[in-house]
């Protein structure tokens, strides 16, 4: 029920030696066609790392073979001999499918700054493609890409005619992306052409991945690749597997937000009543970012004065004396000032919802976050040593 769910692919994931742990550290994907027809959307950090750099290349050609993704190095800034890295990483894997690099796209995720081991890494994508299957395959690749997620991450759906989509992904901190979430490899038998998948993709992690938001911290590697094969034949309609798409990207968003690193609640921040869909998401992200309102959340106090503080740094439109707050329900604010009692809030479980009504509008958007907690600093308080 991963990337090997539709027709046409096959997956490995292995033992590269890139991790201290031992783990699964390697993966690879395969398209085996009929089509080869790609989109993908990237992180728009300034600092890119070189796999999303040759990944971009090599996806304005609407076309990839395959895809290798590695845990255990994020090879970002990592110079020149790091993006030469990249390119030898996927004449390898154009070498043991008898193919071109300019259809190889490459991911890397893990610690920033320092190449990877080559030595390591070159012998270990001979092992994947020794490995490749359409069983067990898909499951094995969605954990090898894992770092500090603590469990695989997988979706599938099945649309009208018989067509699939498979997915996997992994993230677990730095999750404040544009367009994309960490590493995320989504695969579909349907029969569709590169800039059909560029339009649904982009719609589909608009609403979903994009708006995931755990730490405000954007990464150098963000990458999300859908490949579809056409091996079910089907040609479904552009709107339809756009919906689909979108169901298993929100899936995906889910899975990463419940297992973001050290959190204990997951924040669903409703945004209404706005002006524009662009208002509603930027005041959605102003909240998601406010460190001491993910405290509260936290402490499991419903401290609406600080959403309130959130949402007046922002440039929406809407009137101070207007705001309306909700939090699991209770709208602890009304009209900008106190509302019903904020003793009735029950933050224990793990889910919250904040609702906020700017009340200048008919456009609304969520945006998904988590709380701060002493786990979330210990984690990665020293990551590099």
């Amino acid at each position: 029920m991963s990337v090997t769910a539709p027709l046409g692919f096959r997956a490995a994931g292995v033992v590269a030696g890139l991790k201290p742990s031992g783990n699964r550290d390697l993966a690879l994907v395969v398209n085996d066609g009929p089509s080869r027809a790609a989109a993908a959307v990237f992180t728009r950090n300034r600092v890119k790392a070189a796999p999303v750099l040759w990944s971009e290349q090599v996806l304005r050609g609407g076309r990839v073979r395959a895809v290798v993704l590695n845990a255990g190095g994020a090879n970002a800034c990592t110079g020149a001999r790091g993006f030469q890295d990249t390119h030898a990483t996927a004449e390898k894997v154009a070498g043991v499918l008898d193919d071109s690099a300019g259809e190889i796209a490459v991911c890397s995720t893990g610690l920033i700054g320092e190449r990877l081991p080559m030595d390591l890494l070159l012998p270990g994508v001979d092992k994947a493609a020794a490995e490749l299957s359409r069983g067990d395959g898909g499951l094995a690749a969605a954990d090898a890409i894992r770092t500090t997620d603590t469990v695989a991450k997988i979706s599938f759906r099945q649309g009208a005619g018989g067509y699939r989509i498979g997915a996997m992904a992994k993230g677990a901190g730095m999750l404040a992306p544009s367009l994309a979430t960490m590493l995320c490899v989504v695969t579909t038998d349907a029969d569709l052409p590169a800039d059909a998948l560029d339009r649904a993709l982009r719609t589909a992690t608009g609403v979903t991945l994009d708006r995931l938001d755990s730490d405000g911290c954007m990464s150098t590697n963000d990458t999300v690749l859908l490949m579809a094969s056409g091996a079910s034949g089907v040609v479904p309609a552009e709107d339809e597997f756009t919906a689909l798409l979108t169901e298993v990207c929100g899936d995906l968003t889910r899975q990463l937000l419940v297992d973001a690193e050290g959190a204990s609640k997951a924040i669903a921040i409703e945004v209404v009543g706005a002006a524009s869909d662009t208002d509603a998401v930027t005041v959605g992200r102003s909240i998601a970012r406010n460190n001491l309102l993910k405290c509260a959340i936290h402490g499991e106090d419903p401290n609406w004065g600080r959403v309130l503080s959130a949402v007046g740094t922002t440039d929406a439109v809407f009137e101070p004396d207007e705001l309306n707050v909700a939090i699991n329900g209770v709208w602890v604010c009304r009209n900008g000032a106190s509302g019903d009692d904020r003793a009735k809030v029950d933050l224990r479980p793990r889910d919250v919802t904040i609702t906020v009504d700017l009340s200048a509008g008919p456009h609304s958007a969520t945006v998904w976050t988590t709380d701060l907690t002493a786990d979330y600093v210990h984690e990665n308080s020293a990551y590099s040593t």
